[in-house]
């Protein structure tokens, strides 16, 4: 897919922070903006994300054109090339929510979130030796291929993980320089400073306690939990909601409940995520079933069948999730086992039952934040039922229907790019 062009949009230039030589140009914050953006908040975002990258690029190719075309360019075209926008979409109705239209500075902290994404998931991709994502190759692999290189190589997949690496951390230094360059009050600059720091280090030590949990042999119900909620919940949900809010300038008292709300939908989305591994149609994940099994990924669903496993002194179950588990020559038989042990042992049940739990309370603590019924808060309703998976009896893991994600858009509502409700 061709890389867009930057293209002219009714919000402005961003202006000019202070101590900054270039010029980034900002509007105040404008209620019509507002209105524009609440029509189609992914045409904003990727507007504005092809107008800040357009310019990372070009500052790229004042340092070296080659560095420029074949490293920088292809982060941009990452970041553009794919995606359902759902960070920059949830910080900005956590916005609207909260009564604000601060159009130019969501905006550009949305274009930060994307740019983040880039970063975790091109990092994420070289950890787990994922061959493709988004249905194209890997950053890594599509490196290794354009420097005429075979990525099964060893001096492929070296130097293809290498500037993939090199790709992440420069997606994570534009998404710096973007937050550092948006025009804030001093308030709203020392309260989204602190978030933007701790969401930075959670989704570190989440990639760690993932990476630690699948050398270590697993890891116990709470450990999963909480890598769970570090790698996912916390900086997919619980963060753009609070990033929100603090460009609202919300009280103490809305911003926890958002952040209760957005950790809990976070958490039921990573659930559901797991089932769709292991449960789901590969022809509609768009991922093979099993892969969270062969890499031994220390997930919940995997966590809680061990435990009850070992608590039913069922050996034959520990057996298999002994052998399976981190196996990455898992045969469908294998699968077909361990799929079983999930049901036998009820695993698979409680994940579903938590998953919906954890639904209900994000949705019940979204009320106690905001006001459902007006118009942000509708919306944001609708964006937080999609993330926790609410997925209309389940279809996508019982059956293999739909994927979780085309089920949730039905709740979306007409200015979210659904249908109305």
């Amino acid at each position: 897919m061709g890389r867009s062009q930057p293209t002219e949009h009714s919000f402005g230039e961003p202006s000019q922070p202070a101590g900054k030589s270039k010029e980034h140009r900002q509007p105040g914050p404008s209620s019509e903006d507002a209105q524009v953006v609440d029509a189609d908040v992914v045409h904003a975002v990727l507007s504005t994300t092809r107008a800040v990258l357009s310019e990372r690029v070009a500052e790229a190719g004042e340092h070296d054109v080659l560095f420029s075309e074949e490293l920088a360019r292809r982060v941009a075209d990452f970041t553009l090339d794919g995606g359902k926008r759902m960070r920059p979409r949830l910080l900005w109705w956590g916005m609207r929510a909260c009564g604000a239209a601060e159009t130019a500075a969501a905006l550009r902290l949305g274009v930060a979130l994307e740019l983040i994404q880039t970063c975790a998931l091109i990092h994420d991709d070289v950890m787990d030796r994922s061959r493709l994502r988004r249905g194209q190759p890997a950053v890594h692999v599509g490196l290794a291929e354009h420097a005429g290189l075979s990525p099964h190589s060893d001096r492929g997949s070296a130097f293809g993980s290498s500037a993939a690496v090199l790709a992440g951390d420069l997606a994570l230094v534009w998404a710096d320089d973007t937050v550092a360059e948006t025009v804030l009050s001093a308030a709203q600059r020392r309260r989204i400073g602190t978030l933007w720091r701790a969401m930075r280090t959670e989704m570190v030590a989440g990639q760690y306690l993932d990476l630690h949990g699948q050398v270590s042999g697993g890891s116990s119900v709470v450990q999963a939990l909480r890598t769970a909620s570090l790698k996912s919940a916390s900086y997919s949900v619980e963060r753009p909601l609070t990033l929100g809010a603090a460009l609202a300038g919300a009280d103490e008292r809305t911003t926890e409940a958002l952040s209760a709300a957005g950790r809990c939908a976070g958490l039921a989305f990573q659930l559901r995520d797991d089932l769709l591994g292991v449960f789901g149609n590969p022809g509609v994940t768009g991922k093979p079933s099993g892969d969270d099994i062969r890499e031994g990924k220390p997930t919940y669903l995997l966590a809680v069948a061990r435990t009850w496993a070992e608590a039913a002194g069922d050996e034959e179950a520990l057996a298999v999730l002994s052998r399976v588990t981190g196996n990455a020559d898992l045969t469908e038989d294998d699968l077909a086992d361990v799929l079983g042990v999930f049901e036998v042992t009820g695993a698979r049940a409680h994940v579903e039952r938590e998953a919906e739990r954890l639904h209900d309370h994000a949705v019940h603590r979204l009320g106690q934040a905001v006001d459902v019924e007006a118009h942000g808060g509708r919306q944001l309703l609708g964006l937080l039922r999609t993330v926790s998976g609410d997925w209309s009896g389940h279809s996508a893991l019982h059956t293999g229907e739909t994927d979780g994600a085309a089920a949730a858009a039905r709740l979306l509502t007409a200015a979210e790019g659904g249908s109305p409700r």
